[in-house]
């Protein structure tokens, strides 16, 4: 389902205040409360995400960019305490002792320093600038310690209480990927599996990583035991996908390869073309997306190639195996360039501007794809492969695998809303298992505007 369904927007009010630096607040201060929150709701909710857009006057271009600014709700028998820190970064640190940008970010490219002479500046630009440590997306844990991370090799760990800065952890130094997603999964048995990616002489591969269970409370980081369970070569090994999550289910783990590719003969020239990470990314409609299913405990490849029309996804919903069917639920959209518009200059529009930029975005809307784990070469082609009642998601047998179908997770009311993201369900109890209830944000502004609660059996929407 296209752009085109979802209701045009007319009159959306400016989001630029939440584009502005904010001053961090250390110690906790008490909130104002609406309604009740029960007594049995006891612990913190942790958050992460760019508070700082500029030093001295030079900016930050992209959304992803600004520094990272922990968030802390404690919540203790009816009342809740917020507190915040800044990551204590490199990247933080050194752009604030020179009071500008010296770190390139994701849509952001460092310029020379302006005390050097020309030829420096000018040989400055052919160095492939270093990874930052900004890690601004997402709070996760290894061993039961708490990290923050973004989408390069290096984290940071984390006191969860006071949202100190302590160990930077730099991935290459435990096993052999060049940087890992923000957003793991985590097994019942306590293991913690990830995707990363590392290039050579042999090509370029991502690699799903498992990290061992652990009891946590070291002083260092420890990702030790850290491994990788699996090496899949990329289609084009010079213009490789880009990749935010990967699903997981009891058994296996689905990498997807999106046509959202990295061209790494730009990225290397990036500096010299003074382009950010983002202008080396493209959006190719005209390629595949392909499912990459592997066992989670052997670390086999499964020998069956799935694959689907171009869609991109950022965020997994769940995925479980019903009666020798992978069932993957995702939110997807079919126009990949959506994430190099979130720059600071459209998101700070007002008025028709604001309206127009909203309205050229690609709606994001949860579909749900089935795919036959057992594909015999007996199997006619062009015959749907699915028998399992209650799903519309088809799967055909190809001269070149499996092609898949999705199903919508919605009835047409969800539009009105403006499509969904940042999926979450009851992850303890139900991730890689059969559920019923996940929630998300609705999108009627560039921003979430609304919550949403999805009821699976009926496709039955609350708000």
């Amino acid at each position: 389902m296209s752009n085109e369904k979802r209701p045009l927007a007319h009159g959306l009010e400016s989001v630029a205040t939440l584009l502005t630096s904010v001053e961090e607040t250390p110690e906790p201060i008490p909130t104002v409360i609406k309604g009740n929150i029960p007594s049995w709701i006891n612990g913190s909710f942790l958050r992460n995400g760019p508070g700082k857009f500029e030093f001295g006057e030079s900016r930050f271009n992209h959304w992803f960019d600004g520094m990272a600014l922990m968030h802390r709700f404690h919540i203790c028998d009816g009342q809740v305490t917020y507190s915040s820190r800044f990551l204590r970064s490199d990247s933080y640190v050194q752009n604030l002792e020179k009071n500008r940008i010296v770190v390139s970010e994701f849509g952001t490219l460092a310029m020379p320093d302006p005390c050097k002479n020309i030829f420096a500046q000018f040989f400055s630009r052919f160095q492939i600038p270093k990874a930052t440590d900004n890690a601004g997306v997402n709070f996760v844990k290894y061993k039961g310690d708490f990290y923050v991370s973004t989408e390069t090799n290096y984290m940071r760990k984390i006191d969860p209480q006071s949202l100190e800065t302590k160990e930077k952890v730099d991935w290459t130094k435990y096993i052999a990927v060049n940087a890992a997603t923000a957003h793991p999964h985590y097994d019942r048995e306590g293991a913690t599996y990830n995707l990363g990616n590392s290039y050579g002489r042999q090509g370029y591969f991502y690699n799903i990583i498992h990290v061992p269970r652990g009891e946590g409370g070291t002083d260092g980081a420890d990702l030790n035991g850290a491994k990788i369970l699996c090496s899949i070569p990329a289609a084009s090994s010079r213009k490789p996908s880009y990749y935010h999550s990967f699903a997981l289910s009891e058994n296996y783990v689905i990498f997807i390869e999106q046509p959202i590719k990295l061209d790494l003969l730009k990225f290397m020239l990036y500096r010299v073309l003074g382009k950010g990470f983002h202008e080396v990314m493209s959006w190719e409609p005209q390629l595949e997306t392909v499912f990459h299913v592997v066992d989670r405990r052997t670390g086999q490849l499964s020998k069956t190639r799935y694959y689907t029309n171009a869609m991109f996804t950022l965020h997994q919903i769940n995925a479980y195996e019903d009666n020798g069917y992978l069932i993957m639920d995702m939110c997807c959209g079919e126009d990949g360039s959506v994430i190099g518009n979130f720059t600071l200059e459209n998101l700070k529009a007002a008025g028709e501007e604001m309206d127009k930029f909203y309205s050229s975005l690609c709606t994001i809307l949860p579909w749900r794809y089935v795919l036959p784990l057992e594909v015999k070469e007996e199997e006619p082609n062009d015959q749907n492969l699915i028998n399992l009642p209650n799903t519309t998601a088809t799967a055909m047998k190809t001269t070149t695998g499996v092609f898949c179908t999705h199903e919508n997770l919605y009835n047409h009311d969800l539009l009105e809303y403006g499509g969904l993201e940042f999926p979450q369900i009851n992850y303890t109890h139900y991730n890689a298992r059969p559920y019923r209830y996940f929630y998300a944000c609705g999108f009627g502004h560039v921003f979430g505007d609304s919550l949403l609660k999805m009821d699976l059996e009926g496709k039955k929407l609350k708000v």
